[in-house]
């Protein structure tokens, strides 16, 4: 049985968003990460057709849209995002850190399912910390 140190594990930037920086693992079912989010990023609207995900806020707060719904999510809050459903996260009032995990585990590539939404930019209007 491995144990991963978090130290340990490559940074690498996300392909939805550059500012973005994760810390991934893959095991044979479902991927896993320690994604950090500078004040503001994150990838636009998007959903996942053949993955089914979870978030745990570790630091910071999350503007997140999910479906739709609207609200802040803070440490301590574990988020369902079943396949299909559009999301998206941003950090409110500074940067943010989340573990996540996604099944199935594909390429191990957080990014892997990722798929815009057309009309993306219409979410932005809602996020509290747009300039």
């Amino acid at each position: 049985m491995p144990v991963y140190r978090i130290a340990d594990i490559e940074k690498i930037r996300s392909k939805a968003n550059t500012a973005v920086e994760e810390q991934t693992v893959c095991g044979e079912y479902m991927k896993v990460g320690i994604v950090s989010k500078p004040d503001a990023e994150g990838p636009p609207l998007h959903m996942h057709p053949n993955e089914e995900q979870f978030t745990l806020v570790l630091k910071g707060k999350l503007h997140v849209i999910l479906g739709d719904q609207d609200f802040i999510a803070e440490p301590g809050d574990l988020i369902h995002i079943p396949r299909f459903t559009q999301h998206r996260t941003r950090p409110v009032g500074g940067p943010a850190v989340f573990f996540t995990c996604k099944s199935p585990a594909g390429t191990g590539e957080l990014d892997e399912d990722y798929n815009k939404i057309a009309g993306a930019e219409i979410a932005e209007a809602k996020y509290p910390g747009r300039k």
